[in-house]
């Protein structure tokens, strides 16, 4: 990777790559983009403008912020088709200076998902994936999924989970069939007993399983937490007063770009009660010894 990470102010583990490459947006997508969008007051979603990765990048490039960019592979629980996994990639490669490509696949795809995976990772420079319990509709701990996992830790990726409710379907009609159960951060404790080598990153603030989200990332040396998702004015207090003292070296800057943008996330993590010598610590140094940049 060609990141100068000296000359970079945050690094940001957390932003979709929302928009496809090279095709119109599929049918009905317009309509969980409009749910999205009101529960995040972000009119670009509703109004189909919402970021290219060409154009992400350059976002990120005038802010001097690296970001972790993936699609969501939910075609199962969905039927979106997804956006694909190469070109993503392929869009990070010309955009090395910034961008650092995960991917996603939908685990129920058992051993195309364990071969599709080190494909990405030896091909196409992959260096981790999304997996969103609540969105592709699994328990994080099935065994069906420990294949893929295993590549994940044998070829030394990292693997972000969704954790807690963040707005996803929210207000749609039945929560469009999202069922929030699966995304309890205390099934991720399990992978990380049988995965000890594999780096896991659980994402957001885990409502309404905060404490439980902090119990594992305490308890598990290769378990971190990102904070996206959420404004910073918002964080519990008793997240803030972990990151601040025994788990500041395992909390990680995210956004959740392009629903929650950069500016609006640092600008309240300045006024936010983060000790002096955590905030750098937060956004970026967590991240430079995590991904070993």
């Amino acid at each position: 990777m060609s990141l100068d990470i000296d000359n970079l102010i945050a690094i940001d583990v957390h932003a979709h790559a929302e928009e496809p490459c090279n095709h119109a947006r599929d049918d009905g997508y317009n309509e969980f983009q409009e749910g999205m969008a009101a529960y995040f007051r972000n009119p670009a979603g509703a109004e189909g403008m919402l970021p290219t990765v060409q154009e992400t990048a350059a976002y990120y490039r005038a802010r001097r912020i690296g970001a972790v960019i993936f699609p969501v592979d939910a075609e199962r629980e969905t039927g979106f088709r997804r956006y694909s996994n190469e070109e993503v990639a392929e869009i990070c490669a010309e955009n090395d200076d910034i961008l650092i490509p995960f991917a996603s696949i939908d685990p129920w795809k058992g051993k195309m998902a364990a071969r599709e995976a080190r494909r990405l990772i030896r091909d196409f420079g992959v260096r981790g994936f999304k997996f969103h319990p609540t969105f592709q509709g699994f328990w994080p701990n099935d065994p069906m999924a420990y294949p893929f996992y295993q590549v994940l830790e044998e070829e030394g990726v990292v693997a972000l989970f969704h954790t807690g409710q963040t707005g996803v379907g929210s207000g749609m009609r039945g929560g469009m069939g999202m069922r929030l159960k699966y995304s309890n951060p205390m099934n991720i404790d399990d992978i990380a007993v049988d995965f000890p080598d594999l780096r896991i990153i659980m994402a957001h603030p885990a409502f309404p399983w905060q404490e439980e989200a902090l119990s594992v990332a305490q308890h598990k040396p290769n378990v971190y937490i990102d904070l996206s998702g959420w404004s910073p004015k918002y964080f519990p207090d008793i997240l803030v007063r972990y990151a601040n003292t025994m788990l500041k070296k395992k909390m990680l800057f995210g956004s959740d770009w392009p629903a929650i943008t950069p500016d609006r996330w640092l600008g309240d993590f300045e006024n936010a009660p983060f000790r002096d010598e955590v905030r750098p610590l937060i956004l970026k140094e967590n991240a430079r010894r995590l991904f070993g940049l």
